[in-house]
């Protein structure tokens, strides 16, 4: 069963081209299963059935295993035998038609349009690491980038004169996003500073040391600006969705959100359109007569 597993995970890296994160991810939920199907003495993927992924799922699901943990892993089952009936090692896919328990559906934290403009408008050190900084923050904001996107950004693929950002996405899917005029500011601002580090390949985002921001190293530096500017944490992936809600608050275009965010399915895009009808449940609250609540003092 290892064997398969190690066959699968090159085949994710060397052509399905799957983020480091997204491996990790993959990594971490089949070996749970493999680990269920040693308790089980399965000596084989073949010998895995449908009711062995059901009582795992229960198993874990009574263990506290999120909703969402739980679909992720079905989803990385699903795709080890997509990959095992391709390469003749096993004829059917036990995960096939289970489903996840249902969950309650969290909507994603974001910053409104006034906190996010206090974040990118708060100071700026004029220093290689301000600079910085402040081009990652703009960047993730005005083209909603994934953080591994960011990380994984090189030189070629930006065309600062013309506000583009070429972006290689999950499954290596290209595409292409504008750069707003904040954006682009801040980039001709750090991309000077960015070769005084002597940089070691074409990254984007360096280090001092010239070599290429990892995730955790980024995700420390937004978390730093929510604190310094917001008084609140905040990590990369609320800039992807306050670009989101933002964008489609404006300007209602779901199919463009969808294309700008690199989502394969519009499913997933829709949890924006539940954000903005809070703000409009919100705004009708506030403002239509017949919907005020009574204050305190109102007899």
């Amino acid at each position: 069963m290892q064997t398969d597993l190690d066959a699968y995970f090159q085949h994710l890296r060397s052509e399905r081209h799957v983020s480091p994160h997204t491996l990790d991810a993959y990594r971490r939920d089949l070996i749970k299963v493999m680990g269920y199907c040693q308790k089980q003495q399965l000596g084989q993927w073949s010998e895995l059935k449908s009711a062995h992924v059901r009582q795992l799922v229960a198993e874990q699901h009574r263990q506290g295993q999120s909703s969402r943990s739980l679909a992720r892993l079905l989803s990385s089952l699903r795709g080890l035998y997509r990959y095992l009936n391709q390469e003749g090692r096993c004829a059917y896919d036990p995960a096939a038609g289970i489903s996840a328990p249902k969950g309650e559906k969290r909507l994603p934290r974001l910053l409104d349009t006034d906190r996010a403009m206090q974040l990118l408008d708060g100071g700026i050190e004029d220093d290689f690491i301000g600079h910085r900084d402040h081009a990652m923050l703009e960047l993730f904001y005005s083209s909603g980038l994934r953080l591994a996107e960011l990380i994984g950004l090189n030189l070629d693929q930006l065309d600062v004169p013309a506000g583009l950002v070429h972006v290689h996405g999950k499954g290596n899917k290209e595409r292409v996003l504008p750069i707003g005029r904040k954006a682009r500011e801040a980039l001709q601002a750090w991309l000077p500073l960015r070769t005084l580090s002597n940089p070691a390949d074409g990254a984007v985002f360096v280090s001092q040391q010239g070599r290429r921001l990892g995730a955790r190293a980024v995700q420390l530096r937004v978390r730093q600006a929510g604190v310094r500017e917001l008084g609140q944490h905040l990590h990369p992936h609320m800039l992807r969705h306050s670009f989101a809600s933002h964008v489609l608050e404006s300007s209602q275009d779901l199919r463009s959100v969808q294309e700008m965010l690199g989502h394969a399915d519009i499913g997933t895009t829709q949890i924006y359109t539940h954000l903005d009808f809070q703000h409009l449940a919100k705004v009708y609250d506030q403002a239509h007569p017949r919907a005020k609540r009574k204050q305190d003092s109102d007899p």
